[in-house]
Protein backbone atom coordinates (compact mmCIF):
# COMPACT_ATOMS: atom_id res chain seq x y z
CA UNK A 1 0.00 0.00 0.00
CA UNK A 2 1.42 3.40 -0.91
CA UNK A 3 1.79 6.30 1.49
CA UNK A 4 -1.00 8.11 -0.36
CA UNK A 5 -3.40 5.21 0.14
CA UNK A 6 -2.56 5.08 3.85
CA UNK A 7 -3.79 8.64 4.38
CA UNK A 8 -6.65 8.79 1.90
CA UNK A 9 -9.37 8.97 4.59
CA UNK A 10 -7.41 11.53 6.57
CA UNK A 11 -6.79 13.63 3.47
CA UNK A 12 -10.48 13.66 2.56
CA UNK A 13 -11.53 14.53 6.10
CA UNK A 14 -8.98 17.33 6.09
CA UNK A 15 -10.34 18.67 2.80
CA UNK A 16 -13.90 18.61 4.16
CA UNK A 17 -12.87 20.35 7.38
CA UNK A 18 -10.92 22.96 5.42
CA UNK A 19 -14.03 23.63 3.32
CA UNK A 20 -16.15 23.96 6.45
CA UNK A 21 -13.61 26.29 8.06
CA UNK A 22 -13.48 28.44 4.91
CA UNK A 23 -17.29 28.55 4.72
CA UNK A 24 -17.62 29.56 8.38
CA UNK A 25 -14.90 32.20 8.11
CA UNK A 26 -16.74 33.74 5.17
CA UNK A 27 -20.02 33.56 7.09
CA UNK A 28 -18.38 35.25 10.08
CA UNK A 29 -17.14 38.04 7.80
CA UNK A 30 -20.60 38.49 6.26
CA UNK A 31 -22.96 37.91 9.19
CA UNK A 32 -20.79 37.36 12.25
CA UNK A 33 -20.37 41.00 13.19
CA UNK A 34 -16.64 40.68 12.60
CA UNK A 35 -16.09 37.69 14.89
CA UNK A 36 -13.21 35.36 14.21
CA UNK A 37 -13.69 31.59 13.98
CA UNK A 38 -12.42 30.95 17.51
CA UNK A 39 -14.76 33.63 18.88
CA UNK A 40 -17.68 31.95 17.13
CA UNK A 41 -16.65 28.57 18.61
CA UNK A 42 -16.28 30.12 22.07
CA UNK A 43 -19.74 31.65 21.85
CA UNK A 44 -21.17 28.31 20.73
CA UNK A 45 -19.48 26.50 23.61
CA UNK A 46 -21.04 28.78 26.22
CA UNK A 47 -24.41 28.53 24.51
CA UNK A 48 -24.25 24.72 24.78
CA UNK A 49 -22.69 24.82 28.30
CA UNK A 50 -24.51 27.67 30.02
CA UNK A 51 -22.79 28.56 33.28
CA UNK A 52 -19.48 26.93 32.39
CA UNK A 53 -16.24 28.64 33.34
CA UNK A 54 -13.30 29.80 31.25
CA UNK A 55 -11.35 26.90 32.75
CA UNK A 56 -14.00 24.50 31.43
CA UNK A 57 -13.51 25.94 27.94
CA UNK A 58 -9.71 25.73 28.24
CA UNK A 59 -10.00 22.06 29.19
CA UNK A 60 -12.53 21.33 26.43
CA UNK A 61 -10.68 23.15 23.65
CA UNK A 62 -7.10 22.42 24.60
CA UNK A 63 -6.33 26.07 23.86
CA UNK A 64 -4.01 28.29 25.84
CA UNK A 65 -5.52 29.79 29.00
CA UNK A 66 -4.42 33.32 28.04
CA UNK A 67 -5.92 32.99 24.54
CA UNK A 68 -9.28 31.92 25.99
CA UNK A 69 -9.17 34.77 28.50
CA UNK A 70 -8.62 37.31 25.68
CA UNK A 71 -11.46 35.86 23.60
CA UNK A 72 -13.88 35.77 26.52
CA UNK A 73 -12.94 39.35 27.47
CA UNK A 74 -13.54 40.54 23.89
CA UNK A 75 -16.93 38.80 23.77
CA UNK A 76 -17.85 40.41 27.10
CA UNK A 77 -16.86 43.83 25.77
CA UNK A 78 -19.05 43.31 22.70
CA UNK A 79 -22.02 42.42 24.91
CA UNK A 80 -22.19 38.81 23.69
CA UNK A 81 -21.23 37.13 26.98
CA UNK A 82 -21.95 37.90 30.62
CA UNK A 83 -20.56 36.44 33.83
CA UNK A 84 -21.76 35.83 37.36
CA UNK A 85 -19.65 34.82 40.34
CA UNK A 86 -19.69 31.11 41.07
CA UNK A 87 -21.64 30.73 44.34
CA UNK A 88 -19.38 27.82 45.36
CA UNK A 89 -16.05 29.41 44.39
CA UNK A 90 -15.70 33.19 44.59
CA UNK A 91 -12.56 33.08 42.44
CA UNK A 92 -14.46 31.65 39.48
CA UNK A 93 -16.99 33.21 37.10
CA UNK A 94 -19.89 31.36 35.47
CA UNK A 95 -20.29 32.49 31.85
CA UNK A 96 -23.49 32.70 29.84
CA UNK A 97 -24.49 34.08 26.45
CA UNK A 98 -26.49 37.31 26.27
CA UNK A 99 -29.58 37.62 24.05
CA UNK A 100 -27.43 39.47 21.48
CA UNK A 101 -24.92 36.59 21.54
CA UNK A 102 -27.72 34.06 21.16
CA UNK A 103 -29.07 35.87 18.10
CA UNK A 104 -25.63 36.01 16.51
CA UNK A 105 -25.00 32.34 17.26
CA UNK A 106 -28.35 31.39 15.66
CA UNK A 107 -27.26 33.20 12.49
CA UNK A 108 -23.95 31.34 12.46
CA UNK A 109 -25.74 28.03 13.07
CA UNK A 110 -27.85 28.64 9.95
CA UNK A 111 -24.61 28.81 7.96
CA UNK A 112 -23.48 25.48 9.44
CA UNK A 113 -26.82 23.88 8.54
CA UNK A 114 -26.60 25.20 4.97
CA UNK A 115 -23.07 23.85 4.59
CA UNK A 116 -24.08 20.42 5.90
CA UNK A 117 -27.05 20.30 3.51
CA UNK A 118 -24.78 21.20 0.62
CA UNK A 119 -22.16 18.65 1.69
CA UNK A 120 -24.68 15.82 2.08
CA UNK A 121 -26.83 16.64 -0.94
CA UNK A 122 -27.80 13.50 -2.78
CA UNK A 123 -27.35 11.19 0.21
CA UNK A 124 -30.34 9.08 1.12
CA UNK A 125 -31.41 8.78 4.76
CA UNK A 126 -29.78 5.36 4.76
CA UNK A 127 -26.52 6.80 3.37
CA UNK A 128 -26.61 9.55 5.98
CA UNK A 129 -27.17 7.06 8.80
CA UNK A 130 -24.29 4.92 7.51
CA UNK A 131 -22.03 7.98 7.29
CA UNK A 132 -22.86 9.00 10.87
CA UNK A 133 -22.24 5.46 12.12
CA UNK A 134 -18.88 5.34 10.36
CA UNK A 135 -17.89 8.75 11.73
CA UNK A 136 -18.88 7.58 15.23
CA UNK A 137 -16.68 4.53 14.79
CA UNK A 138 -13.76 6.70 13.64
CA UNK A 139 -14.23 8.93 16.67
CA UNK A 140 -14.39 5.90 18.98
CA UNK A 141 -11.16 4.58 17.42
CA UNK A 142 -9.23 7.72 18.33
CA UNK A 143 -11.04 8.33 21.63
CA UNK A 144 -9.76 11.35 23.50
CA UNK A 145 -7.35 12.20 20.68
CA UNK A 146 -10.38 13.53 18.77
CA UNK A 147 -10.97 16.20 21.39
Amino acid sequence: MTRQANTEVLDRLHTLMHGLRRHLQEAARQDGDGLGPMEVRCLGYFLRHDGATQSDLVQHSGRDKAQIARIVKALHERGLLQSQPDPNDGRSQRVSVTPAGQALQRTMQLHRVRFEKSMTAGLSESDRATLLALLDRLQDNVGEEAH
